[in-house]
């Protein structure tokens, strides 16, 4: 766990992809409520797959299939609460997995998806912030699956997607009461502000005393937005982590993706020179991208 903090700040450090995104290029429907995580259960085996198919291009980390993870969804198809629990320390273990037989797997990381409450509704609200729970719901809804990841083994606990202040507030409240394993918190932005119109430098202020918060960031945001957030991120002190989406358009009606791929090389770059120390991707970023992204790194130098 020192390791990967040690990594970051070292800087250079690359991120993986979306794991959906090379989990429905594999030919699996992600199309239920559970998405990805319906896999964990249904062919574990896919997604180790998925995870060795992003070291290969280069990630040093793999980011879990328990991002839409929670005790009410697992529920709401009939498995028990220990089910439950198991299927997330399942997603760790899957990702520990995949590093096997990989090159130099000692510098490989397993980061535990957090992701938000709108993520557990399948409802699309992480793309608004507009929940039906307070801060005090909020922490009591990311309290026991926080305690399972936390336990399971991971490297870091990806808290990530994050929309809206209230959620912020409510996820650090709850990483102050772990011990013992480090976590990044990463924010969904779009025009420069939170999903939910806010300061996205105010949760980052949020973060700056967190000691358990290792980086911050942003993720699953447009990458032509990302250098603007990034001084905002920069405040609280931490090193800063980015990793967009790929820039195209979703289309509810037709349920389908628009427009082209906006990631660059030269955004990578960019997103160094202003002090980012871990890049990767979001939806719609698979195992190429992800390699184009380790080769911008290796590009550039010897991190900033």
């Amino acid at each position: 766990m020192a390791d990967f903090a040690r990594a970051l700040a070292e800087g250079g450090l690359v991120l993986d992809g979306g794991l959906a995104t090379e989990l429905e290029a594999q030919g699996h429907d992600l199309s239920d409520a559970l998405w990805s995580a319906r896999l964990l259960a249904d062919d574990p085996d896919a997604v180790v797959a998925a995870h060795r198919a992003f070291y290969a291009a280069g990630a040093q980390v793999a980011t879990t299939a328990s991002y839409q993870a929670s005790f009410a969804g697992f529920a709401a198809t009939g498995l028990a609460r220990d089910e439950a629990a198991a299927l997330m320390r399942r997603s760790v273990w899957l990702a520990d997995r995949a590093r096997e037989g990989m090159a130099s797997p000692d510098s490989l990381f397993v980061a535990a998806s957090v992701g938000p409450y709108g993520a557990a509704l399948a409802d699309g609200s992480e793309y608004t912030g507009a929940y039906d729970l307070d801060v005090r719901g909020l922490r009591a809804f990311h309290r026991p699956r926080l305690e399972v990841l936390a336990e399971a083994g991971a490297d870091v606990l990806a808290v990530e997607t994050i929309p809206c202040l209230a959620e912020v507030e409510a996820v650090l409240e709850e990483l102050s009461r772990l011990d013992g394993i480090p976590a990044w918190l990463s924010l969904t932005c779009a025009g420069g502000r939170t999903r939910r119109g806010e300061d996205p430098a105010e949760a980052f202020a949020m973060a700056a005393g967190v000691e358990g918060v290792v980086a911050v960031g942003v993720n699953c945001t447009a990458p032509e937005e990302v250098t603007d957030l990034l001084p905002a991120a920069a405040t609280a002190g931490k090193p800063v982590l980015v990793y967009p989406n790929s820039g195209e358009g979703w289309d509810a009606r037709t349920r389908s993706w628009t427009g082209a791929s906006a990631l660059t090389g030269g955004q990578v770059a960019d997103w160094l020179d202003a002090g980012a120390s871990a890049v990767g991707g979001c939806c719609r970023v698979g195992p190429a991208d992800i390699a184009a992204v380790a080769e911008a790194l290796s590009a550039s130098g010897p991190p900033r």
